[in-house]
């Protein structure tokens, strides 16, 4: 065999591997011819083993169940509604609860709306003021009408309550929306009173008015103090108080070295204490002696001239004043209207 393998080259083992191929055709066509016979094998699709999900496999997924959404409850209030029992108190505004088309917002494009109620921030972070209606409002001023006490009398027009109470006390409250209710401007407290409701003397005004400055305004006759030194409203208004008793008790205090004071030590010019007065009444009383018989005194209306030129400076209202005073009292008036 071998030396007729060698003599007929390839073709011996072609024709062999042609035959292997050729029964086993034959045996699979046979088992399936027994497989058919013995009631045949059911046909089962081959099962893929994926280790990585691909877009061709679909996960089923789970529905949500939603619950079904009632309508906003504004739209289901009667127009007679207790509206005070809807909103009784203070709180953060609730769309579904305002039967109202509120809008707040800013808008970035020109003839645009502002935004609606509902899903609005800044409806929501601003204080409101819904629960202060009109109607609660009289409510409640009906409850506290039996914790009052009648107006008192004598108390019915403005001027009998600054004769009364000549103190007024002027403070400040915000509303704004920031995460703190406290604004530091609310500390701030004045303090305002007439200066004449002091009853004070010549000599004690005129050392209230020293030591004031420019709190005094004399158009007004009001002296105000504000304070804004301590955190707290009410401690300014309990440093308000203290120095506005401070004040008047150090205006009604003499001091012994005042009583030593000259004419060049005023800080004013004293008419009644001054060289011009004497004068005055020597011209006036040429002649006399004081304590005689016929002794004229000064005219207020001189002094006041003279006094107002000195204080307040060279000005055309003070020295015409001044003028007309000085022939008053030399008699010259009435010969100046006839050279006039």
């Amino acid at each position: 065999m071998a030396l007729l393998a060698r003599a007929c080259g390839p073709w011996p083992l072609l024709w062999s591997r042609s035959v292997q191929t050729v029964g086993i055709r034959l045996q699979s066509t046979r088992l399936q011819e027994e497989g058919a016979r013995s009631g045949g094998l059911e046909e089962e699709e081959f099962r893929v083993l994926n280790f990585k999900q691909t877009k061709s496999q679909r996960l089923a997924r789970r529905k949500a169940i939603r619950p079904e959404v009632p309508p906003p409850r504004s739209q289901q209030m009667a127009t007679d509604q207790d509206w005070g029992a809807v909103w009784p108190g203070p709180r953060t505004f609730n769309p579904s609860a305002v039967p109202l088309p509120i809008r707040q917002g800013y808008v970035t494009k020109r003839n645009q709306m502002s935004p609606g109620k509902f899903a609005n921030a800044e409806l929501m972070k601003i204080p409101n003021f819904l629960h202060l209606t009109p109607p609660v409002i009289k409510r409640q001023c009906e409850a506290l009408k039996q914790f009052c006490t009648p107006w008192p009398k004598g108390l019915e027009t403005e001027e009998k309550m600054r004769a009364h109470y000549p103190v007024t006390c002027v403070t400040s409250d915000y509303c704004h929306a920031l995460p703190t209710i406290r604004n530091p401007l609310s500390r701030i407290v004045t303090v305002q009173v007439e200066l004449g409701a002091l009853q004070l003397d010549r000599h004690a005004r005129d050392k209230l008015l020293r030591l004031v400055g420019e709190r005094y305004d004399p158009d007004t006759d009001l002296l105000t103090i504000v304070t804004d030194r301590c955190p707290l409203k009410k401690q300014n208004y309990d440093y308000a108080i203290y120095l506005l008793t401070a004040l008047y008790h150090e205006s009604n205090t003499v001091e012994p070295w005042e009583a030593t004071k000259c004419e060049a030590d005023m800080e004013f010019f004293d008419f009644e204490q001054s060289r011009s007065k004497r004068n005055a009444e020597a011209t006036l009383n040429w002649g006399r002696k004081e304590g005689d018989s016929g002794w004229q005194q000064v005219p207020e209306a001189y002094g006041e001239a003279v006094s107002r030129l000195f204080n307040e400076g060279e000005n055309e209202y003070n020295i015409a004043k001044y003028k007309e005073q000085t022939l008053a009292l030399l008699g010259l008036a009435e010969a100046e209207q006839v050279a006039q």
